[in-house]
C-alpha cells in the first residue's frame, strides 16, 4: 500500500491479538498492536487454560513462570444434577494439561510477548473508524491521534467488535450464544486447592464452576444459553441462591467472601457460520466467534486463530485479499468446525437431566473412562477428531501436556 505505516494492524491486545502480533514481528512485518485498555487489566472470563490453550501458549514460548496466578490443574471434579461427584484425573505428566491464570496477569505477560517481538504496543488507543481499499487500510484511534495506514487488519477485538462495525460487517443486535457471570471470591475450603463443575438440572446444558488460584482465591461463576428472558440482571439475582445451594456451599467453604463484584458477559459460539474475513481484515478469537459451544472456553481457540491469521498474512503478505481470506477461513475452518459441531451435539444432548446424570455415571464407571473423558474434556485431543480422518496421527489421542521443554501445538497443519 502505497504510504503504508505498518504491515499489520492487529485491534485488540487479549490472547488471540497479542499472538497474531508476536508472530508477525517474529517474522519481519512490522505490526501495530493497539487496544483501548492500558494493561495490566481485567477480564470478565473463567480463566481456564484447556490443553489446547496451554500447547499453544507453550508454543508462543510463554513463560508460566511469569504469570502470577499460574495455577496447574491435576484433577476436576464433576456433579451432576442428582449429586453423582466423580474425580477426573488428568494425566500425571510430563507436562501440564490444565491450569488457571487471571486474564489480568496472562494478558499482561502476552502483551510484553508482543512488544519484545518487535511489535509497537498503543495503549488507551480505541478504535474509532476503519476502513479498506483494494491496496490497503486506515484505522482511526483517538481524537488528535494520527491515523495507522497499513496493508492488513486483524480484528481480535471481541464479540462485539468495533472493527466489524467500522467496516459494515456487524451482525444486528447478535449478543453471543451463551451468557456467563463470575466471580472472585475468598476461601479456606475445598475450592481454594479443587477445581469443581457441577452441571445443575436448572442450568443445563449449561454449568457452575469452581476454579482455584493462590492465596485462597477461587473464580467461581456459572453459564447458561442465552434465553430471550434471561440477561445479566437475571444473572444477578440467581447469584445468591446459587451460592447457597448446600453442595456449592460446601465446596466454597463458610467463610467465602466476595473478593470484587460480579461480572456478565456474552460467549460468541458460532464458528461455523461466522464471516472469518473480507477484503483485507481477517477476523480472530471472539471476533471470529471461535468459542467452544460445549464448555464455553475461548482462550485456546483464540491463540489458535491467532496463529492461523499470522501464519496466513506471513506467507504471502503481498497476495491476493480475496486468496488470502479463503486460505485463512479454509485453515480456521479445518481445525474448529468438526470440532465445533460435535460440541454442538454433546451440549444438546446433555441439555435434560436424566441424560446428564445418565453421561456423568458412564464417565465414572472405569479409571479408562474417567481418565481419557479428562483430557477430551479439556481438549487433550480435538473434539471431533473422529470426525477428521486429516488430523489422525501418532500420539493423537496420548501426546505429553504442555511445558515440558518441547514445544507441542495440536494440528500444527500447513494452511490449504
Amino acid at each position: 500500500m502505497s504510504g503504508a505505516t505498518h504491515d499489520v494492524v492487529v485491534v485488540g491486545a487479549g490472547p488471540a491479538g497479542a499472538t497474531t502480533a508476536t508472530l508477525l514481528a517474529r517474522a519481519g512485518l512490522t505490526v501495530a498492536l493497539v487496544d483501548r485498555a492500558r494493561f495490566p487489566r481485567d477480564k470478565t472470563c473463567g480463566d481456564g487454560l484447556t490443553t489446547l490453550a496451554l500447547r499453544e501458549l507453550d508454543s508462543l514460548g510463554l513463560d508460566p513462570g511469569r504469570v502470577a496466578s499460574w495455577t496447574p490443574v491435576p484433577v476436576a471434579h464433576l456433579h451432576s444434577p442428582g449429586g453423582r461427584h466423580v474425580k477426573l484425573p488428568l494425566p500425571e505428566g510430563p507436562g501440564q494439561y490444565a491450569a488457571i491464570a487471571r486474564r489480568i496477569d496472562l494478558d499482561a505477560e502476552l502483551v510484553e510477548m508482543a512488544a519484545s517481538a518487535g511489535a509497537e504496543v498503543r495503549e488507551e488507543w480505541p478504535l474509532s473508524d476503519a476502513t479498506q481499499s483494494t491496496h490497503g487500510v486506515s484505522v482511526s484511534g483517538p481524537t488528535g491521534s494520527e491515523p495507522i495506514r497499513a496493508r492488513w487488519i486483524v480484528a481480535a477485538d471481541g464479540v462485539w467488535s468495533p472493527t466489524r462495525k467500522a467496516l459494515g460487517l456487524a451482525e444486528h443486535r447478535y449478543r453471543g450464544e451463551w451468557h456467563a457471570f463470575r466471580q472472585y471470591r475468598t476461601t479456606t475450603a475445598a475450592a481454594a486447592s479443587e477445581l469443581h463443575v457441577w452441571f445443575e438440572r436448572d442450568l443445563l446444558p449449561g454449568y457452575v464452576w469452581s476454579f482455584p488460584l493462590p492465596d485462597g482465591r477461587a473464580n467461581v461463576g456459572f453459564g447458561v444459553l442465552r434465553g430471550d428472558s434471561l440477561d445479566g440482571g437475571a444473572l444477578a439475582r440467581l447469584w445468591p441462591e446459587i451460592l447457597a445451594r448446600p453442595h456449592i456451599a460446601a465446596v466454597l467453604g463458610s467463610d467465602s467472601e466476595a473478593e470484587g463484584p460480579h461480572r456478565a458477559w456474552p460467549i460468541p459460539a458460532r464458528v461455523d457460520r461466522a464471516l472469518l474475513g473480507a477484503g483485507r481484515v481477517l477476523f480472530t478469537g471472539d471476533a471470529a466467534r471461535a468459542t467452544d459451544v460445549f464448555t464455553g472456553e475461548g482462550i485456546g481457540q483464540a491463540l489458535l486463530t491467532g496463529r492461523l491469521a499470522a501464519a496466513t498474512i506471513t506467507d504471502d503478505p503481498d497476495g491476493d485479499p480475496l486468496t488470502l481470506v479463503d486460505r485463512y477461513t479454509s485453515a480456521v475452518r479445518h481445525e474448529l468446525v468438526a470440532d465445533h459441531r460435535m460440541a454442538a451435539g454433546l451440549s444438546r444432548l446433555v441439555s435434560t437431566s436424566p441424560v446428564a446424570e445418565a453421561s456423568i455415571a458412564i464417565v465414572g464407571l472405569t479409571s479408562w473412562t474417567r481418565r481419557n473423558v479428562a483430557r477430551w474434556l479439556f481438549e487433550d485431543s480435538p473434539r471431533g477428531i473422529a470426525l477428521t480422518p486429516s488430523r489422525w496421527r501418532k500420539g493423537a489421542l496420548s501426546g505429553p501436556g504442555a511445558f515440558t521443554g518441547e514445544t507441542h501445538t495440536r494440528n500444527a497443519a500447513s494452511l490449504p
